[in-house]
């Protein structure tokens, strides 16, 4: 009998930490707009989307990319907030909270933002290190070193800015098998990169939101004046129209599609956690369908900004290049390679955007160094606001889900910096951006479409759509429309699983590889990712998705252990004689376990 009472207080006990707690919130709405603004607005609003939209189609990849951000990002992303909302927890807790068999999924979030976050600190590393070379006249990319009285081969090979970025920044090795030593210039701006974030997220939101204040607002300041600089500057207006030229032709491309829906997928950044920790800290009864849609415009309207300024810039670049190849020219019929589309290409994608074709093109400006450093300030509070974002989706579920690390929050912040710069040490090495391409290309992107499919399918189908619906009318007030419970069932669930497959399929038939630099050639070309490298893929890959089938097994030898515990119990409790009217406990304890199941029963 007393086992039975202890028990049942434990399964009451049990059913009521299922309750979301009481939490700490925003001081305003501003707040919240700030940090998710800030989180899905970043480096790859200025440096990948204007190139995937050059690349393919321009005005046509717009279009392509607003549909599939109405019919699968807006819908996900709205999912997610309103799971964070109604829960009140982070990943981990909103998906343990609707089953324990789920609770894989946040861990896997975890994961996956634990990755990111270790070299997209180091894209803020490069960041600092250029910004503090901006403070120069002339900048030292401005133009080509010289070794006694004859200019370094490599860099008249080249150009003055790719010289700088890969032999001066980075000192890179001609390939990702010969590691070299540390880079010391990149170490200590790694250093400073991560004491920045950790004094930013010292208090948690409390802390990250001041600096959000100014990292999420004064991106828009520079665009803006970059903008109004760029449209004045001789060729701006033939690199807009390259940029918007429409071909539609491109719709039939299957690898377009695949392309459009990705980027839609990082820019809202779906699947790290951050969304449903940021919008855990929000009022029951916020109206985060109007969120949703706000913060998704934001984020297109943002990417749609950076592309006028990089194209505008990149104009005026390639235009400057195109007049010194035709006055250089004096044999007519060799015009046709002074192609003004041909230089709009060069190095327009990633890191070779923002540090080799923006960074050239702002050296040609008057006053450069006043652009270079408000660019290179700019990408840094770009990356800050999303690397405050990406710690939260690490930080908020695991102090939510163990009290001892809620209790030292602090220490937990400072330990997992200290361990992200550590391992980040990696990423400074002489062939470090060969890692932070294989992270970025890979580490990355399968585990977190998994990660959705599994959101999606668990909430749409498990959980049930209509059920979820439900929670959101009595959160709201009002019912949003029965559109999304397609849209989550069907067009969104299906559009990712043909995206996991598309992007496995692609890995599977062209075997990955990476841009490497040629010292001897002076130029970029692709090698093919050695063996051990793609063994460290497929780890990465496999340690990311491991928390799934780990958490499912262990509930499920949990629930096997708490079964036959019980059936024992009862079974000595049914020799007791009934004379000692003892059947009230067990009522309850029924009542209990049924109680108990509601939230598991549909695994």
């Amino acid at each position: 009998f007393e086992k039975q009472k202890s028990n049942l207080a434990r399964d009451e006990s049990q059913q009521a930490s299922s309750e979301p707690p009481a939490r700490a919130g925003w001081n305003s709405k501003i707040e919240y707009f700030l940090a998710q603004v800030g989180f899905s607005v970043g480096l790859g609003n200025v440096w990948r989307f204007p190139y995937l939209c050059h690349q393919n189609g321009g005005g046509a990849f717009l279009l392509l990319y607003v549909m599939l951000m109405l019919v699968v990002g807006i819908p996900l992303f709205f999912l997610e907030l309103a799971a964070g909302q109604a829960i009140r927890q982070g990943s981990i807790g909103v998906w343990r909270y609707i089953s324990p068999r789920l609770a894989g999924i946040g861990y896997s979030s975890c994961v996956v933002c634990f990755f990111v976050a270790l070299y997209y600190n180091v894209i803020l590393a490069w960041s600092l290190f250029y910004l503090g070379n901006s403070f120069q006249h002339p900048l030292p990319w401005n133009q080509c070193p010289e070794q006694g009285n004859l200019t370094v081969k490599e860099c008249e090979k080249s150009s003055p800015t790719s010289y700088f970025w890969y032999r001066k920044a980075l000192n890179i090795t001609d390939s990702i098998d010969d590691t070299g030593s540390f880079n010391p210039y990149i170490v200590c701006c790694l250093l400073a990169a991560w004491t920045i974030v950790c004094l930013g997220m010292f208090k948690g939101i409390k802390t990250s939101v001041k600096v959000m204040y100014f990292s999420s607002i004064f991106p828009y300041v520079v665009l803006i004046c970059f903008l109004v600089r760029g449209l004045m500057l001789d060729g701006a207006l033939e690199g807009i129209s390259f940029m918007f030229y429409p071909k539609v032709e491109i719709w039939a491309d299957l690898q377009v599609w695949r392309q459009a829906a990705t980027q839609v997928f990082f820019a809202l950044g779906l699947g790290f956690g951050s969304i449903i920790a940021y919008s855990s800290y929000n009022p029951k009864n916020n109206n985060c369908h109007r969120d949703a849609f706000t913060v998704s415009a934001i984020n297109f309207l943002t990417s749609v900004l950076a592309t006028l300024v990089v194209f505008a810039v990149l104009g005026f670049r390639a235009k400057g290049k195109v007049m010194e190849c035709v006055h250089g020219n004096n044999v007519p019929f060799n015009l046709t390679d002074c192609d003004l589309e041909q230089e709009m290409q060069k190095g327009v994608e990633g890191t070779g955007l923002a540090f080799i074709a923006f960074t050239e093109a702002m050296s040609l400006l008057p006053g450069s160094p006043f652009w270079s450093a408000l660019f290179f300030l700019m990408l840094l509070n770009l990356g800050l606001s999303t690397m405050f974002g990406t710690m939260e989706g690490i930080l908020a579920p695991l102090t939510d889900r163990f009290k001892t690390l809620a209790n030292n929050k602090t220490k937990l912040t400072i330990f997992s910096c200290i361990i992200g710069f550590l391992i980040g040490l990696l990423f400074t090495q002489r062939c470090g951006n060969y890692f932070v391409m294989m992270f970025d290309d890979y580490s990355a992107t399968l585990p977190l479409i998994i990660v959705v499919v599994f959101e999606t399918f668990s909430v749409s189908w498990l959980y049930g759509a209509d059920r979820f619906l439900d929670d959101i009318e009595a959160m709201l007030g009002w019912r949003p429309s029965v559109v999304y419970k397609y849209l989550w069932k069907y067009v969104c669930l299906l559009s990712m699983l043909g995206l996991l497959g598309a992007t496995t399929i692609r890995m599977f038939i062209k075997r990955p590889t990476y841009m490497a630099w040629n010292q001897a050639m002076a130029s970029e070309e692709h090698l093919p990712y050695p063996g051990w490298a793609l063994a460290v893929l497929a780890l990465l890959i496999i340690i990311a998705m491991m928390p799934v089938p780990v958490a499912l097994v262990h509930a499920v030898l949990k629930e096997m252990t708490k079964k036959i515990s019980r059936d024992t119990e009862n079974g000595e409790y049914s020799m007791v004689s009934t004379d000692d009217k003892c059947d009230t406990p067990v009522t309850e304890m029924t009542e209990v376990d049924q109680r108990s199941r509601t939230f598991a029963s549909f695994c």
